[in-house]
């Protein structure tokens, strides 16, 4: 109960707060402070042959959660019983949600798509995704915008919500790191995909459970839960991701547009099918939907961890 409390209270400072630049600027984040940790451990274990590449991914993803977790449990067993440490538990954990941060990167890309200035919105998407965005038109932009609004509301909130309400801040502090070293080693090329096998196969083991979940949110918010339900059930598994098909399926049920298919990163070709293939393709409306939709589904997101909150 007092977790669920403390994710409530981190929840509610990031949705007023974000993460602000000044705060930025003097103490960084907590992902970039992982991340650096990642970066160092990589530059000095990622070499040899694939079995050891293996065996040093192993070991990096053992030595940055033991990092993370150690700190994490001391703070949690310093709070004070009570309101007073559930508000401190809070603060400590709102850095690792990211519930302003998603919704204003996305309202960068939408309002100049919607007044029509094409370029801009390729360069507000640039910020999000990994695609080249010369490579985008309207619907381009549009697609990549709504599928980072899916992917980071189950990798960026809804997970994070759901491992802190689990284990408090050992629990939202251990996601963050194991999501940070997917995002930085769990890629599938010659540089990491032995190296980062480890931390790739334990990010799709806990997003599995978040991923679903965020996809039944937006369906139920979404006013349409049927259809998206049901686009949710038929599209998610054709998904490159086993995890992210299942949110990004139930947003394109629910708007509804069609999402994944065809994306050029730098010069190569991803040829991903189609989500919801059936449906039109997303314009600057359907990204306003979309967040919409999105803001809906936080507000039901905070109502289920209010009520795990009770006493």
């Amino acid at each position: 109960m007092m977790f669920a409390g403390m994710m409530a209270v981190a929840f509610a400072i990031d949705c007023v707060l974000g993460w602000p630049r000044a705060v930025f600027a003097a103490l960084r984040h907590p992902v970039v402070w992982i991340g650096a940790l990642i970066s160092a451990l990589e530059l000095r274990l990622n070499a040899g042959t694939p079995a050891r590449r293996r065996a040093m991914g192993g070991l990096t993803v053992i030595l940055v959660l033991t990092a993370v977790l150690i700190p994490a449990l001391l703070l949690q067993l310093m709070l004070p019983d009570g309101l007073t440490g559930l508000l401190l538990g809070g603060v400590l954990a709102w850095p690792l949600l990211a519930v302003r941060s998603m919704h204003d990167h996305v309202v960068a890309v939408a309002r100049p798509l919607a007044r029509g200035d094409l370029g801009a919105a390729r360069q507000a998407v640039s910020m999000i995704v990994g695609r080249d965005p010369t490579k985008l038109g309207q619907a381009g932009v549009a697609r990549a915008a709504l599928e980072s609004l899916a992917e980071n509301s189950s990798d960026g909130i809804v997970a994070p919500l759901l491992w802190g309400v689990i284990g408090g801040l050992p629990g939202i502090a251990a996601y963050k790191a194991i999501n940070t070293m997917d995002s930085m080693i769990g890629h599938r090329n010659d540089r990491y995909e032995d190296f980062g096998k480890a931390a790739a196969r334990l990010d799709d083991l806990v997003n599995w459970g978040p991923a679903r979940l965020t996809g039944l949110l937006f369906a139920l918010a979404s006013g349409r839960p049927a259809r998206a339900i049901r686009v949710m059930r038929r599209d998610a598994r054709q998904h490159r991701s086993p995890n992210a098909g299942w949110p990004e399926a139930a947003l394109a049920g629910a708007l509804p547009v069609r999402l994944s298919g065809p994306r050029v990163y730098g010069d190569l070709i991803a040829d991903e099918p189609w989500v919801n293939g059936a449906a039109p393709d997303p314009d600057a409306q359907a990204l306003a939907r979309g967040l919409a939709l999105y803001r809906r589904t936080m507000a039901l997101a905070a109502l289920v961890v209010l009520l795990f909150a009770l006493p």
